[in-house]
């Protein structure tokens, strides 16, 4: 037998080990990672919609560090759950000799926000003057905007119930906006009920109150608030059964 015969298939077999050696010992190297979903912002609002701001509260914080529900005083002039990316406005009082004209940036975002937006309008010291009326919410309604948080008061609450714009604010007040307050800019960041809210971020709002999800932070709670439910569903069995939540909590670590 030639010796070209032999060398050959162990240099085969050597190769081979080599390549199994190394893929071992290198799997991020050797194999491709397997892709992963990127949810689409219609599977993210369907999946927030199925959240408490309650449990999204908590996963926010988890998340960031920081807390993510506004105000205890930002509440739903009627019941009503919204869920939308945020659009935001900033505005500030103005003296009422101040006869300039200014632009109407509140409006614009009102006009321009994507069907599906919440709108975000921040009132600086403004719990005394509305944010938004019944005209507001109607073009919001004819726009397709998913509803509005307003850092301020609302008026017409009777007139925007009939209509079903689902509207957050901190007060109610029949005093407007014109001649009182100013826009000063729109789509910029802004301290919304005590919290930050750039253009995009998540709104949740429902009977408990509002929370704000950061765009960048959303696939991460939605996976705390998946473990959470999982957690949950199994911990309420637990409770009617034992009459302790002591005896969940330690078997759950759901704290």
């Amino acid at each position: 037998m030639r010796r070209s015969t032999i060398v050959f298939p162990i240099l085969i077999i050597a190769s081979i080990f080599m390549v199994s050696f190394y893929s071992w010992t290198n799997p991020s190297e050797s194999a491709a990672k397997p892709e992963v979903h990127k949810l689409t912002q219609p599977e993210i609002i369907n999946k927030l919609k199925k959240a408490s701001t309650g449990n999204l509260a908590d996963a926010i914080e988890t998340a960031t560090g920081q807390a993510g529900f506004m105000h205890y005083d930002m509440k739903p002039i009627f019941k009503a759950k919204i869920v939308g990316p945020a659009a935001t406005a900033l505005l500030r009082p103005i003296l009422t000799t101040d006869k300039r004209n200014y632009p109407n940036y509140h409006l614009k975002v009102l006009d321009e926000a994507p069907p599906g937006s919440v709108l975000v309008y921040v009132l600086e010291n403004g719990l005394h003057v509305s944010g938004i009326g019944n005209l507001m919410a109607t073009t919001a309604i004819v726009r397709g905007l998913a509803g509005a948080v307003i850092d301020g008061a609302a008026r017409d609450i009777e007139e925007i119930s009939r209509l079903g714009f689902p509207v957050y604010s901190r007060s109610v007040s029949p005093a407007t906006v014109v001649g009182r307050f100013i826009s000063t800019a729109m789509q910029v960041p802004v301290r919304c009920g005590g919290v930050l809210v750039r253009p995009g971020d998540y709104i949740v709002g429902d009977s408990d109150g509002v929370v704000v999800v950061p765009m960048d932070k959303v696939s991460e709670v939605l996976e705390l608030i998946h473990e959470y439910d999982n957690k949950e569903s199994k911990m309420i069995p637990l409770i009617k059964e034992t009459k302790s939540m002591l005896k969940a909590l330690a078997k759950y670590g759901r704290y």
